[in-house]
Order: C-alpha cells, then sequence, then structure tokens
C-alpha cells in the first residue's frame, strides 16, 4: 500500500459517501443514473469474489465488503425508497453496448483463463466504462446538483490517482498490470469534459451546465 493507492481508495470512499448523503439528505436520486449504479454492483462482484477464498488483510476485506455493501444499498434506494425521484426516461444508455465487449476483452485479455481471473478481467474493463451512462445522463439534462458533481468529482479523482500509484509501483516493485493501467487512462480520459466543466465553473461557484 502506498500513498496513492491509499489517497486513491479514501477518494473512491468519498465518492459513495457523498452520494449516499445526496441521496438521503434530500429524499431523492434525481440526477443520478440507476444503470451506472448497478454496473458498479456487477463490478464490485465480479472482482471481490475472492472474499470466500483468499485473506489479504482486514484492510482489504473491509473495504471490499463495503463496496459490494454500499452500492447494494444505493440500487435498493433508488429502487424502492426512492423510486418515484427516479426517471428511467433520460437514463437510456443501451448497457449491452457496454457488458458485451467487455465480456469478450475479458475472454481475450486475462493474466490466467481461470473463472475468477477472467471475472476480475471483466470487472477491471466494465469499470472503466461504467461512468457513460452517467454521463450520458448529464449530457442529455445539460445539467447536474452541485453535491452530484462532487460525488462525480471523487470518483474521477479516485481512478486518476491510480495513475501515480501503478507509475510508483512500476519504479518501486517492477509491476506492471497493462489490463487495469490501459482500463484506468480510458476512464480517467471519460471524465476530462466533465472536469474543465466541474473546475470552471462548480468551484467557482456556478451552477454545473454542459456548454449548449
Amino acid at each position: 500500500m502506498n500513498l496513492f493507492r491509499l489517497l486513491g481508495d479514501l477518494a473512491h470512499l468519498a465518492s459513495i459517501l457523498i452520494l449516499l448523503l445526496k441521496i438521503r439528505k434530500s429524499r431523492s436520486c434525481r440526477g443520478i443514473s440507476f444503470k451506472t449504479q448497478a454496473l458498479y454492483v456487477v463490478v464490485f462482484v465480479a472482482r471481490y469474489l475472492d472474499l470466500f477464498f483468499r485473506y489479504i488483510s482486514l484492510y482489504n476485506t473491509v473495504m471490499k465488503i463495503f463496496f459490494i455493501g454500499s452500492s447494494c444499498y444505493i440500487l435498493y434506494l433508488m429502487k424502492f425508497r426512492y423510486r418515484p425521484t427516479n426517471d428511467p426516461s433520460i437514463d437510456t444508455f443501451r448497457l449491452e453496448y457496454l457488458i458485451a465487449p467487455c465480456v469478450v476483452l475479458a475472454l481475450i485479455f486475462n493474466y490466467q483463463f481461470w473463472f475468477t481471473e477472467v471475472l476480475w478481467s471483466f470487472s477491471i474493463f466494465l469499470e472503466s466504462v461504467a461512468i457513460l451512462p452517467q454521463l450520458f445522463m448529464l449530457q442529455r439534462t445539460g445539467e447536474a446538483e452541485t453535491i452530484t458533481t462532487h460525488y462525480l468529482a471523487a470518483l474521477g479523482v479516485y481512478r486518476a490517482l491510480y495513475i501515480p500509484n501503478w507509475i510508483y509501483r512500476y519504479f518501486s516493485e517492477g509491476v506492471v498490470d497493462p489490463i487495469a493501467i490501459t482500463a484506468g487512462i480510458v476512464q480517467t480520459g471519460l471524465y476530462l469534459d466533465f472536469f474543465y466543466v466541474y473546475f470552471t465553473k462548480v468551484l467557482q461557484g456556478q451552477k454545473f451546465e454542459l456548454p449548449a
């Protein structure tokens, strides 16, 4: 565990807590993509199946359980508790366009052709594009609540911090993970337009609005 990895994990944790705060405080999931949250459940479940047969550390185990549990809880809030505030008419991204290519990529690019290893690769590829339904929703509506943008910013920072983490691991441990690095760069790249608006508007006290 290095500083960049720790800060990345904390940013990821912060993003989930911000999202839960937004939903619970406003009693609404308006502006949140149910499809993106469902994809994150798939990502975490597929990646953390090793909870049942491999122990790394208490920190690792607690974080894995938290990510699975919190993502499922968010889906519960959106699907049942605050369902009237969820508008599927603007959450229309076709998930098969994301899931099918990720399955194919995982079958081709993996470190060992074992069930859990293929699932791990699938989760890495899927996480890199899981935010697309949310960004597509933002594109359709053209605006977002400030706290929603803070959630997305924390999520983007989490992925961005993994880039220096990989650089550090290469120089300190000689470790290179081409699958995770490629997927992480793709995911970070998807946030570039969002971050531009976030830094030039939201952090300046203005409302998040995409250019017309």
